[in-house]
Order: structure tokens, then sequence, then C-alpha cells
């Protein structure tokens, strides 16, 4: 009975502690946000800087444990499921052969040079120098279009190459993540893993977005009989999880099933091979400002995750190695999203625009480090020089953006809309 009666009071001090600490998490994530939105740093990077501080770098009040982890995975699933839903088809369509040429640039250049660097200079295995290299692929299509709006740049011409660039990067990243997450899990670096895990790909993206239309008319055909409030939350998170599962029971990563279950439901998709089901971009909409809610409770976990899982009390910041890997990642980081706009037939000033705009790593960055830290892929100190890779040009970014569009006002005024 003793023993009994110990075990529920401990269980009872879990779940006191566990429920302090998302307390704690939140609302230090928000304040972090609001601060960093006020002095025009993205949100995210507050929300990171918080994990920091909360971690055991600086106060050491939080340590990740399972059920953190297991809540920073749905807040992974959500987010990717809000890439999907910001994913835009047209926007690739009408930015055309220069929109692939940036992308396709800006995706193996950064993947190519980083995994070379980290492989031959810094002597890392194979499977670390291919998550190096995955990590620089990403564009955070967030803070580009948030800056580009703030602009007022958004419908621009050299803004539509960005996005439609950006769509291909997410599509692109998606996959590269996969077989990454494949590679870690036991699945090992051969020809026919990859094979298979590209296989199940693409017969996941073949067969989620027709699933997911026809569900989504289900739910809303109950939407519009039911009696009781938040139909389309329930149904919605119920949708997600579920493509996730499905996801991973064909092969592919958790993952895939959000990016694949928003990309089907953003009211910009279009069905290939010409299959008809009913889209009504009213009802689109509703799903989004519906599911913002839960996705900006769950999206801030992660990257306070992301923060609490970086020690840099850990780290001893006078071996050259890990200054010698965050300046040659970070030149790596800028240099390929420049080169890729280089390559186009259009005035300088515009090239350079649209270079920058493709720098901040972001969110989706973060994802590709975190990945490689779980998996034990990743050390401490590679690690900690990803994430300020990834901090560094998501903050300078959106400065040296609106400080370019600022000094060519006049060029690009005269440019006017697309």
């Amino acid at each position: 009975m003793v023993y009994l009666c110990s075990i529920g009071n401990n269980r009872k001090m879990a779940t006191h502690t566990f429920f302090i600490n998302i307390v704690i998490i939140l609302l230090t994530a928000r304040v972090f946000a609001e601060i960093a939105s006020r002095i025009n740093i993205p949100p995210v990077v507050g929300e990171l800087l918080a994990g920091v501080v909360l971690g055991p770098s600086l106060l050491g009040w939080i340590a990740p444990d399972d059920t953190l982890r297991m809540l920073a995975e749905i807040g992974i699933i959500m987010l990717l499921f809000e890439v999907g839903l910001d994913t835009d088809i047209s926007k690739l369509v009408k930015a055309g052969s220069k929109a692939v040429i940036v992308a396709f640039s800006g995706f193996f250049l950064p993947f190519l040079l980083g995994f070379t660097v980290s492989f031959y200079i810094f002597q890392q295995a194979t499977l670390v120098s291919l998550f190096v290299g995955g990590t620089l692929t990403a564009t955070s299509i967030g803070i580009t279009v948030r800056v580009l709006r703030d602009l007022n740049r958004k419908s621009c011409h050299e803004a539509q190459i960005v996005l439609g660039a950006a769509v291909i990067d997410d599509v692109l990243g998606v996959v590269l993540l996969s077989l990454l997450y494949e590679f870690s899990t036991g699945g090992g670096i051969n020809l026919a893993n990859t094979s298979r895990v590209l296989i199940f790909i693409g017969v996941f993206f073949l067969v989620a977005p027709v699933l997911a239309k026809s569900i989504s008319l289900l739910i809303k055909r109950f939407e519009g009989v039911s009696e009781i409030p938040g139909m389309i939350p329930v149904t919605m998170v119920s949708l997600v999880l579920f493509f996730a599962w499905l996801a991973y029971t064909i092969g592919a990563p958790e993952l895939m099933g959000g990016f694949a279950a928003g990309l089907a439901l953003s009211r910009r998709f279009f069905l290939p091979f010409g299959i008809a089901i009913s889209n009504d971009p009213k009802f689109a909409v509703r799903i989004e400002s519906q599911m913002q809610p839960i996705i900006q409770l769950f999206t801030p976990i992660f990257f306070v995750m992301v923060g609490l899982s970086l020690d840099l009390s850990a780290i001893d910041w006078t071996v050259s190695f890990i200054w010698f890997f965050f300046l040659s990642m970070l030149l790596i980081a800028i240099f390929s999203k420049l080169s890729g706009a280089i390559l186009l037939p259009l005035p300088l000033v515009e090239r350079i625009a649209i270079g920058i705009a493709m720098v901040p790593r972001g969110e989706v960055g973060l994802i590709f480090a975190e990945l490689g830290r779980a998996a034990g892929i990743l050390d401490n100190n590679l690690y900690a020089g990803i994430v300020m890779v990834i901090a560094v040009t998501t903050i300078m970014s959106p400065i040296f953006l609106k400080w370019y569009y600022k000094k060519n006002n006049s060029y690009f005024y005269n440019q006017g809309p697309a």
C-alpha cells in the first residue's frame, strides 16, 4: 500500500511539473516572440531564444522529456500542415522557368556545397554531412512573404519568382527530409532504400490529395448540419494526425502527412490529371482561420524545444572548429542562394533582391537541424553551429532586404507590380 501511494504521489508531482512547464514554455515563447516582432526580428527567433533562456544554456528551469518531445512532434506536423496550406501552386505556374531556375540552383547548390565542405574539410561522416547540407537547402517562405508584404511588393514580378521558387523548395525539402529521416532511423544509405522511400512518397502524394479533398467534402457537409461548434478544428486535427499515421504506415515520415494534408486543403491547390473534386475557397479560408489557434498553440512548443535542446554552456567556445564551421556554413548559406538568382536573365538589381529574399532558413531549417539532433546524428557543436547559421540568416535577411528595397526605391517604384 505504501508502495502504491508512493507511485501515486510521484505521478502527481510529475503531472504538476508538466503543467507548470507548459505554462512557462507558452508564456515565455509568446513574450519573446512579441519582443522579436516589435524590433523587426522574425517571431520564430524569439521562440528559439526562449528555449535557450529556459534550458541548460542559461536558467536550466526546463529539461526536454518524452512528453514535451511528443508535443513538439505534433508542433512539427502542424507547422508543415501550415506550410502546405500556404503553398500556392499557381505562383509556381505564374513564375514559370525563372522560379524553377532559382529553386533548383538554390536547393542543390547549398546541399552539395554543405555536404562537400562538411565531409571533406571538416571530416564529418556521410550521414552527418547529408544533414548539414540538407539544413542549408531550406527557404522560409513565411518570413519572406511577410517582408514582401510589409514592403508592398508581394504582387510584383520578383516576388512571384521568389514565391514560386519557395513552393518548389518546400516540396523538394520535404522529400529530402523524408530520405534523411529514413536514413537516420536505421534504414541506411543505399540505392534500394532510397528508391523505396521515393516510391512511397510518390504514391502518398498521388493518393493523399484525392483522399483529403474527399474527406473535406464530408467535413463540409457535416459542418452544415452540426449543432455543436468546433466541427472544423476537431475534424481537421484528426485528419492531419491520421495522415501523419498513414504516411508512417506506408513508409514515409509522419511529417509528410501534415504537409500533404495542408497542400491538398489549400484553397490554391488544384488536383492533377483532371480529377474533378469541388474546391470551395470560402470553406478553405474557414479551415485556415479556425486551425490557426491550434497551429499557434503547438508550433511554439517545437521552436522552444529546439532552444531547450541546445546546451550552449556545454560548448567550448575557445575551440576554433565551431567558429570555422559556423562561418563556412554561413557563407555557403548566403552565397548559394544568391548564386541561383544571379543566373536569371533579369536586371542585376532584381536578381540581387530575389537572392536576398531566398536566404532566410527559418522554421524549415530548424526542422532539419532538430531531426538530426534527435536522431543522434548531430553532436552539440555541430547542432549549435547550424542553429546559429539559421538564426543569423533568419534575422539578417529581412533587415538587408528592407534596406535594399529602400536603397533602390526609385527603380522598384518605376517597375510597378507584375
